[in-house]
């Protein structure tokens, strides 16, 4: 009996039969023949039999394939723009940034329609976050909860004293906000919310100045 399908077999083999031919008839049509139309009173015409051509499966397969607009593929290709910020030496505290970031970055943003920002700040002693833009008190009770949190001084349990007492508590106080923000781009603009603002928070008492690399892109 080993010469014979077994019905298990038998259908799957069946089955896989009626798969490539339906394939085949969706890739290459289902036959050659063209038929031609009938008059009344005249007899049936024999079907006109069209030349077969080779075959070729890479211009079947091109021709199922839709064209792209190189044009259109062109203009949706993303771009990329990285940038550096610099910003002044500023006193300690957090400090509203967006307008004098946006100013360096104008240019820059009008490229996209749709992409991200990427906002890096390198330092250890500052940080970058997002918040309120307009009540100047918010920024003022943010430095006043930062220094009641992590204390400075004498009495403060650090070992790293060496540049200073308030060089530990700002690389404390920089890795609880930390060093990066992502923000969304639309039509050109940083897609920011109504009352929201870019901070930089200046953790040392004499900060320096401050480098932020920017990384944009979208289409």
């Amino acid at each position: 009996m080993s010469g014979y399908l077994s019905p298990k077999s038998f259908f799957i083999t069946l089955a896989l039969a009626v798969c490539l031919y339906s394939i085949s008839n969706h890739l290459f049509g289902e036959t050659g023949v063209k038929p031609v139309p009938r008059r009344r009173g005249t007899q049936v015409a024999r079907p006109e039999v069209v030349e077969e051509r080779p075959f070729s499966l890479q211009k079947a397969i091109r021709d199922r394939i839709p064209i792209v607009d190189t044009k259109t593929e062109a203009f949706m290709a993303a771009k990329w723009v990285q940038k550096t910020v610099v910003l002044p030496a500023k006193s300690r505290g957090c400090h509203l940034v967006t307008d004098q970031v946006l100013k360096d970055l104008s240019g820059d943003l009008k490229q996209f329609q749709t992409g991200l920002a990427n906002f890096f700040l390198q330092h250890t002693s500052a940080s970058l976050t997002v918040n309120e833009n307009y009540d100047e008190d918010v920024r003022h009770d943010t430095e006043t909860f930062l220094n009641t949190v992590v204390p400075e001084g004498k009495k403060a349990p650090w070992r790293h004293t060496i540049e200073g007492s308030d060089d530990m508590p700002a690389h404390i106080k920089a890795s609880m906000f930390g060093a990066s923000l992502n923000i969304p781009i639309t039509d050109g603009k940083l897609n920011l919310g109504t009352w929201q603002g870019i901070w930089l928070c200046e953790h040392r008492d004499r900060g320096s100045s401050r480098k932020i690399v920017v990384t944009m892109q979208g289409v």
